[in-house]
């Protein structure tokens, strides 16, 4: 049985906790948290023991360590792992500079430890299924990829002052999918932003809506649109034209009944945010690491996915700023 640590006792640190206790073949043996309370709370929940960070890191009884941990302790945290030979299980972004998260992978790739970077989009059901049938050649040769990710309602405004910016904490979800999706590097990045939803996010140096164009050097072109705000409840959404068709992932609903009347066809609302709208995909993520380690194979995500998706937010947020295309070399 595999056991696993716990860095971050927070939300999601929670939800990583919740899919190990249905994993058969892994168990969570200690959590870490900066506030004892939560630490124990979760401890205590999934009969663990509480511990101090290092203490996990250089635990003896301990095979992987889950980084759940705000982004700015990641890059500390991953280089010690590293050191100490544990797989690592990383929650995104590695780092909010795309450099500094090379440094980690070049720690991670001189160790030689087993290193999963957590985009959970991939092993949602029917993003899966997309890319499954896009691969296998579905609808011909991909050509354009439409990505559409808007959030029900937009974070504290202290969250937003610490997370990175929108490219780097919220839509790198979104160009992680993009090259799941084209098959093939983007070469070009274009990108414009502005303030519509809450000008407190501007005055923070951020933007709350964004749409990026990226470009692979075959031409293929992916869409990107993020929102800090959707009336209408978390909206995800994929859409691939190819030379044969099209393959489609709509938004996933409170429940499928639909009522009809006088006034046309109702339906019900999204799934609130990404706790429930991803629940599938958390667990199925952390069996696919469970699977790895156990099995002695390469997790995927790698941390080369993490830090690729990491340069096109960071060139995402340059073109932003300066308005201009931005050029990616190999």
């Amino acid at each position: 049985m595999l056991s696993i640590g716990l860095l971050g006792c927070g939300r999601i640190g929670q939800v990583h906790a919740l899919s190990i206790s249905r994993i058969d073949s892994a168990r969570l043996t200690a959590v870490a948290d900066a506030v004892h309370e939560a630490a124990q709370a979760v401890a205590e929940r999934y009969g663990a023991d509480t511990r101090e960070a290092d203490q996990i890191i250089t635990a003896d009884d301990i095979d992987a360590v889950i980084v759940a941990t705000p982004t700015t302790l990641h890059y500390d945290q991953i280089h010690a792992l590293a050191q100490a030979g544990k797989a690592i299980f990383c929650e995104k972004p590695i780092d909010l500079s795309s450099d500094r998260a090379a440094e980690c992978m070049a720690a991670v790739e001189a160790a030689r430890v087993p290193f999963f970077t957590a985009f959970n989009r991939r092993f949602d059901p029917s993003f899966a299924h997309l890319q499954a049938q896009l691969a296998a050649g579905a609808i011909g040769e991909t050509e354009m990829v439409v990505i559409t990710s808007r959030d029900p309602a937009p974070p504290p405004i202290s969250y937003i002052q610490s997370s990175g910016g929108l490219f780097r904490d919220m839509m790198i979800h979104d160009l992680d999918m993009a090259r799941f999706l084209l098959g093939e590097e983007p070469v070009e990045v274009f990108a414009s932003g502005a303030c519509l939803v809450d000008p407190e996010i501007g005055a923070a140096g951020d933007v709350d809506t964004a749409a990026v164009t990226l470009k692979t050097a075959s031409g293929k072109l992916c869409q990107i649109n993020n929102s800090r705000r959707a009336s209408y409840g978390y909206d995800q959404r994929i859409e691939v034209h190819g030379s044969n068709g099209m393959l489609r992932a709509a938004n996933q609903l409170e429940h499928m009944v639909e009522q009809a009347g006088i006034a046309g066809f109702a339906t019900a609302p999204n799934k609130h945010f990404f706790l429930e709208r991803y629940e599938a995909a958390y667990l199925a993520e952390m069996q696919s690491f469970v699977e790895a380690i156990v099995s002695g194979t390469a997790p995927a995500p790698t941390i080369r996915d993490g830090v690729a998706a990491q340069r096109l937010a960071d060139a995402a947020a340059l073109s932003c700023e300066t308005g201009k295309v931005v050029i990616l070399t190999p």
